[in-house]
């Protein structure tokens, strides 16, 4: 296929069976790969010294934009026709920019490999801009320290945030000591900075907090319910063809947010559920590897509250498909990529203030602990894979430490002591 390739190009040209090939009509050579699964990269299609074909790859479609790829090729181009060589191994005395390794290296491994591939790409180029024309073998740890010192006096980024886009850094280049393109990571020995601002307040929802966000969830489906009724008398008194009656829920909204407040599970996994991932019988929930943010697979068991919203969801959507979302895009009919503003509307109806969707998980772990349950229980709900993580939760229970150490009192110490 030729065509002059443009944004709209790149966005609206659909996968096929096979990979499809978008040539460039302003730059010959210039190709873009469609991948069955959805993939979009960026190749040079060109011809060796020795006159056979083949293909070069530039970058991602979701890391270069078409002005940025097409001058990549065009440079790539520009050498071949000198005689020279682009794909020439580097020197063993050169390592290659932050820039180049991240693009032509990295990026390439790390979308194939890890669900958050494209986050660390995305991260790792907006956080160290500075560093992008520097050899990877050359970002040293004086750079890096001021750095830190810049991004907290002058930015006022907290040490947490920074110690994440620095072990981001960190990773990639301790993969390019295991793929030998340099000999030792140069940041190897930089220490983490003290995470005290980090130590911050878990939020979770008050009793009366709880109580508008339900009666929000309940004003918004009657209004709803009310507007489609009202809709479907004037399309009757102009005969014209009336939109269904909704079911147990107006939409998706009020499912997902009892659903998180009985499984305290993270937005991406919810979007990513399918039915086939709901056990009814045995009233569990599988959160699968590739939808969680820990890469495993485990196992949630459903309250009556998560199930029964479950059960009334499964029989209003109707007739279900193999590998059909739970909560699919109502609009695409796709996986959701947010619902920011559906649920700011309701914060704003409930009177509730600094509270987001993941603060849901919180509220879920916050409760089973003020409840008594344990903490070891808990970090297992929670899918923690360090108790430290769970740890944050430990002063919602006092009652409970208290009770733990009065045992001391019959077991150890006599009436008599007590008595004193």
């Amino acid at each position: 296929m030729q065509k002059k390739i443009t944004l709209s190009v790149v966005r609206d040209t659909v996968p096929q069976e096979k990979t499809l090939k978008v040539y460039d009509t302003l730059l010959k050579g210039f190709v873009l790969f469609v991948r069955p699964t959805g993939k979009k990269t960026w190749y040079v299609d060109y011809r060796k010294p020795d006159g056979t074909r083949t293909n070069y790859f530039i970058g991602h479609a979701t890391l270069l934009t078409v002005i940025e790829a097409r001058e990549e090729a065009r440079k790539f181009l520009a050498a071949i026709n000198r005689g020279e060589d682009p794909t020439a191994p580097l020197p063993d005395d050169k390592a290659p920019t932050l820039e180049v390794f991240l693009r032509d290296k990295y990026a390439p491994w790390v979308l194939l490999n890890r669900k958050t591939g494209q986050d660390t790409i995305t991260v790792i180029n907006r956080a160290f801009k500075t560093f992008l024309n520097v050899p990877i073998d050359k970002i040293s740890i004086a750079k890096l320290e001021e750095w830190r010192t810049q991004q907290r006096r002058e930015r006022g980024k907290k040490a947490s945030s920074i110690n994440r886009e620095v072990t981001a850094l960190k990773a990639s280049i301790n993969w390019a000591v295991r793929m030998e393109l340099i000999k030792e990571n140069p940041m190897g020995k930089l220490k983490p900075l003290p995470e005290h601002d980090s130590k911050t307040i878990v939020r979770y929802l008050s009793t009366e907090e709880r109580v508008r966000i339900m009666a929000a969830l309940d004003e918004r489906e009657k209004k709803m319910r009310q507007e489609r009724q009202c809709h479907n008398e004037w399309l009757k008194e102009r005969h014209f063809e009336e939109l269904p009656t909704y079911g147990h829920f107006t939409d998706h909204l009020k499912p997902m947010i009892l659903l998180s407040l009985s499984t305290g599970i993270r937005q991406g996994t919810l979007f990513g559920l399918e039915w086939r991932d709901v056990n009814f019988q045995k009233r569990l929930l599988t959160l699968r590897s590739e939808i969680e943010k820990t890469e495993k697979t485990r196992y949630m068991p459903l309250n009556d509250t998560a199930h029964n919203v479950l059960s009334k969801w499964k029989e209003q959507s109707g007739k279900i498909v193999l590998g059909a979302l739970i909560f699919p895009s109502p609009k695409t009919g796709k996986k959701i990529d947010t619902c920011r503003t559906s649920w700011a509307n309701l914060l704003k109806r409930a009177k509730i203030e600094n509270f987001r969707w993941h603060d849901m998980r919180h509220d879920f772990a916050s409760q089973l602990v003020m409840e008594g349950v344990d903490l070891n229980t808990v970090r297992d709900l929670m899918g923690h894979t360090d108790i430290k993580m769970t740890l944050r939760y430990a002063h919602l229970a006092p009652e409970n430490r208290l009770q733990a150490v009065k045992v001391l009192d019959k077991n150890i110490f006599s009436t008599s002591i007590l008595e004193v």
